[in-house]
């Protein structure tokens, strides 16, 4: 004997499924690791701004070093904001994400460390064999993303061992 379909049951259905597939969005989002996101910026600068120029740097030298805006400052002074380092303030706002995501200690927290420490390898990689993410700022995208992995590691332990009541050290 089925089920009479209703407007109530259709609509208690709908509910269950959206709640289902927020689940899945909820699961994407602890797992994916947000700093990510600057990394591939970075990869697409370097990939759009050319090889080794002739004076032996990375292309996407002098499109890191370009001004972005300035600020005139209440002293007198002129700050000029470069394009590498508005790179480097987007990523230490991934950071922060990523640092309030790491006091998860569930399975999607631990894939998302591995992730982490994924993207790190391959950030070490790309900044010791291609010329264009040899630069300062890759350098310091490549440390943020080290220092993701290992404080959101050391975090999770914390947690971990409070929830557990485990004592010592």
């Amino acid at each position: 004997m089925s089920t009479p379909v209703t407007s109530q049951n259709i609509e208690a259905l709908s509910e269950k499924r959206r709640r289902k597939s927020g689940n899945r969005l909820k699961f994407f989002s602890d797992v994916f690791p947000y700093l990510l996101v600057p990394v591939v910026v970075y990869s697409l600068i370097a990939a759009f701004s050319g090889d080794v120029t002739s004076a032996n740097q990375p292309g996407i030298q002098s499109t890191l070093n370009a001004s972005a805006f300035d600020i005139p400052m209440l002293s007198g002074a002129l700050l000029r904001i470069t394009w590498g380092e508005l790179m480097v303030i987007f990523a230490v706002v991934f950071l922060f994400i990523e640092v309030i995501k790491s006091t998860n200690t569930a399975s999607a927290g631990i894939v998302n460390h591995i992730l982490s420490m994924v993207l790190f390898v391959l950030c070490l990689m790309q900044f010791l064999m291609f010329p264009s993410f040899a630069t300062g700022t890759f350098f310091i995208i490549t440390a943020m993303v080290l220092v993701d992995a290992l404080a959101g590691m050391v975090v999770t332990i914390i947690s971990a061992r409070r929830d557990f009541g485990v004592e010592g050290f």
